[in-house]
Formats: C-alpha cells, structure tokens, sequence
C-alpha cells in the first residue's frame, strides 16, 4: 500500500485510496499531508497557544482537505519533522479510527471555516482552542465514549465557527438579498474567480475596476452575487458554468483567467493550465501563486491577454436554465417567516425539505435533480452548497410569493438553514425534529462532515444522506448514529419522498 486516505465520498472502491487519490493526488502528496497533519498535532501538543500558532495550524489543515493542495514543495515547507505517524490511528481499532477520522476530518472542515473568518478579522477563542484539544486528543487512548463525546463536541464547535463566519462575512458585505444571475458569458475580457473567499472577490473587484474585464463567480463563489457590498460592482456580471467537478470540461482552452482561492481545484490540464491562479491554502504545481499581499496583476494581466470570447456565449445550466437565483439567507428568510407560517397554517406550505450538500462526479448524483423535481407543489425546497447545481436552475414556481427553491448560500451557510429551523421551531412552539421538514444531504469532502457533526449534536435525526455512506464510519458507529438519530442513506427519490411524506 502506497498510501491511505478514504476522507472523501469518492474514495476507490468505497474503502481508501492505496495507490494513488481518485481526486488526482499521487502517493507521494498524500503521504506528505500525513506528516503534516502529525506535525501539526506535535505543534498543538508543544506549543504556547497564540495567534502565530493558531494560524499555523489552520491553515496547515485546510491544505490537507480534498482538492486544496497538490504542491509537494509547499507541503514540505510547512511540516516540522513529527515523531508521531497517522499510521497508529491508520492502522489501529476500527472503531476508534472511525471515531478519530470524524474528528480530525471534522476539524478539517472547521479550519476551513475559521480561515474565511480570519482573513475578514473575526476570531473565536473557543474555536480556536478547539484546534489544540482535538490534535492532542488524537493520539491519546480514549474511550469510544470518550471520542463519541468529543465528536459532537466537534459539532459544537463547528455551529460556533460557522455562526463567526456569518456574522463576518454579513458585517463585512452586507446581509445577502435575493438576486437573478445570469449564466451567460458576455464579450471581451475576463476573469472566472472560484472557491469560498469573498474577501480575495472584493479585492479582485477593486483591482479590476476601470480595466475592461469582466468578472464571473464560479461554483461555491455564486452565493457572492447576493452580498450588497459585492453586488455594487457592475463588472460582476454573472456566472460561469456549474460546479466544481465539470471544471476540467468547463475550462478547456478558455480564453479567460481563472483564480481559485479555496478548494475543489482538480488535476489541472495543460490545455488551461497557463492561466489558472491559485491563493491562500490552494496551490498546483506549475500553477501561478498569488501570495498574502494578494496583487492581482499577473491575473488581470493574462486576462488583457486572452482576449475573452469574441461574442457572447451562452452557458445554460444541466437543465437548461439560463438564470439563477440566489440570496435567501436566513436574513431574508425570517423576514417573510410570518408568510411561511401563515402558509404552513392554511395548508398552502404543507413540507419543507432543505436538499443540499457537495457535488461531485461518481454516479448516483443525479438522485438530487430528480428528488427536487418531484418535490409536491405545496412544498418548499432550501438549498446551499454546489449540490445545488443540480436542480438550482429549474423553475419550481412559488407559494404565495415565496420561491419554491430557495438558495441559501455556501456550504458555511447551513447556519442559515439551522437559525431558520431553529426560529420556526419556536414559533410553532415545537423541537426542531417536529417541524415539517427533511434534511437530504450530499457530500464530498471535510466541510460536509462537521456540518453533519453539528446537526447531529443540535439533535437533529432523520437525515438522508448520499449518494454513499463515508468509507471511515465502520459498521458499530454507524450502528450508533442510526440508533440515536436515525440516519439513514439515500435509496430512490420516489421511495424517500414516500418515506418523508408518509
């Protein structure tokens, strides 16, 4: 075995990768993020727990999620030549890897969370001691009990971190507002910015200003489009293609840039691979780095370059829409709960289902479309994360003047739909888990686990989750989650909308 690495929904043959990653890193680079992350448990174990370590520390796991990092020499720089091997948890029980995976997988996610809201100048102290405790808990012989509590304490900790990030990003751009984006690429210059960051967004607004290039959001950057602060820019024009795993496609010999600054970059292909940017946590091999002084020159400079299309394109989504809507964050939401609830009491809303989650490229995921397709017109669907590219082109009517699909953001912004539930749940004076409404999930990668973490320590059972089980849950801890909060994995969408509605 060449190495092991089964954090991703992807992962060969259901089990681990032992050869080389489906996501496209070879041995050689996930070994490397092995030792990285040992180094960082030593640094937490070691350490005097500052902001200069804190920061090292997040960063250092946000570069080992999936689709992050694939630059041996970036990897080598960080790590501090550990004692400590993941092969003792790798190699060790079952279910106390299992346990340990959740965690430390988890932990991932909620780095990922934590560096938006850094780089925005927003911290939390209980998040960020949060990193030291889990890293060190990690090499220690705890109890199943033990891990089970500090699992949904990793949820905990992760609703603090994305409650951080809301307020961050709202406070820094403004509440998001419903708002129609096109998906056609007009004529001339542009850039195509992808990942999470809205902060590198707004700085490559102002850097653009004046210069003739358009700017287009990409995958889990399109919420941005909702932001007032962002939306004030009208050479944000729109957005480009679908979600993240069609890039390879999507981006052949386009004659634009590209700037990823997060994750869900793939293998980079050498037809586009002159004019993909990487920042912050993401880098390719061969790829142009933009560092923390974020002078975006070398990006607008290729942009001038290529030209852009000679007319414009249209870019309609997978079920042929050519306008997307977004901006419904829980902001917008409460402010027509009185019409929700008038509309759940005169029977004209009778369900609400939240379908979101990941994206990706293994079979199965067509479930989601055909899901929200089916949904009962007496029903609303909320959405968040590049899951939503599936079906957030379909045209589902509206209830009394509320869409019926209704996009609530990035991945992060499931606080959104949980402070939503939550609100609902105390006007209906009733447990989140009585209102009518069903959670069907998709996931990929890290930040789908702690978000799974925190629903299941907010309580909430009866979550459908696909399109397969994570490889790193064994049978007893599945066994526990389906005991204690009925979790169950997706079948068809015919037999659990049959199974919700009853």
């Amino acid at each position: 075995m060449s190495m092991f690495c089964f954090q991703c929904e992807q992962t060969a043959g259901g089990k681990c990768c032992s050869m080389a990653g489906v996501c496209g890193k070879k041995a050689e680079t996930a070994n490397l993020q092995d030792v990285l992350i040992s180094s960082l448990i030593e640094l937490a174990q070691s350490s005097e727990h500052n902001d200069e370590t804190t920061k090292t520390i997040i960063d250092g796991l946000f570069a080992t999620i999936t689709n992050v990092n694939f630059d041996n020499e970036s990897l080598k720089a960080m790590i501090k030549n550990p004692k400590f091997s993941m092969k003792e948890i790798w190699e060790g029980n079952e279910d106390i890897r299992s346990l340990k995976s959740l965690i430390l997988f988890g932990v991932k996610g909620i780095a990922a969370y934590a560096h938006h809201a850094w780089v925005l100048g927003y911290k939390n102290n209980e998040v960020n001691e949060f990193f030291y405790e889990s890293l060190d808990a990690l090499t220690k012989d705890l109890s199943v009990d033990e891990l089970i509590a500090l699992t949904l304490k990793t949820g905990e900790i992760n609703f603090k971190c994305m409650e951080m990030l809301d307020k961050a990003n709202t406070e820094s751009f403004g509440h998001p507002v419903p708002t129609k984006v096109s998906k056609n690429i007009e004529k001339g210059p542009f850039i195509v910015i992808t990942g999470h960051d809205l902060r590198d967004l707004k700085l490559l607004l102002e850097q653009t200003k004046d210069k003739g290039i358009n700017i287009y959001t990409h995958g889990e950057m399109l919420p941005a489009q909702a932001y007032p602060e962002l939306k004030k820019y009208s050479h944000l024009k729109g957005n480009f293609g679908t979600a993240w795993q069609n890039q390879q496609k999507e981006f052949d010999n386009i004659p634009g840039a590209i700037l990823f600054t997060t994750n869900c970059i793939m293998p980079v292909r050498p037809n586009y691979k002159d004019r993909v940017f990487t920042t912050a946590a993401v880098r390719y091999p061969e790829c142009a780095y933009i560092d923390e002084k974020k002078d975006f020159s070398p990006l607008i400079e290729k942009a001038l370059e290529l030209g852009g299309y000679k007319e414009e394109q249209k870019m309609p989504g997978i079920n042929g829409g050519e306008t997307l809507t977004v901006g419904f964050g829980h902001h917008t939401v409460l402010s027509v709960a009185d019409k929700v609830v008038d509309a759940v009491k005169t029977g004209a809303l009778k369900h609400i289902f939240l379908v979101g989650g990941c994206d990706g490229a293994k079979p199965g995921r067509n479930y989601y479309t055909d899901f929200v397709k089916q949904t009962p017109k007496d029903s609303l669907v909320l959405t968040l994360a590049c899951g939503k590219y599936r079906f957030n082109d379909l045209e589902l009517g509206d209830i009394g003047g509320i869409p019926r699909l209704l996009d609530m953001g990035q991945c992060n912004d499931a606080y959104s739909a949980i402070k939503v539930a939550v609100e609902l749940s105390k006007v209906f004076n009733c447990s989140v888990n009585e209102l009518p409404l069903s959670i069907v999930l998709s996931w990929y990668e890290q930040k789908a686990v702690c978000i799974l973490l925190t629903l299941l320590y907010l309580g909430i059972k009866n979550i459908k989750l696909g399109p397969s089980l994570p490889a790193f849950v064994s049978p007893t801890v599945l066994n526990v989650l389906v005991e204690k909060f009925n979790i169950a994995p997706t079948t068809t969408p015919e037999q659990d909308l049959k199974q919700i509605l009853g």
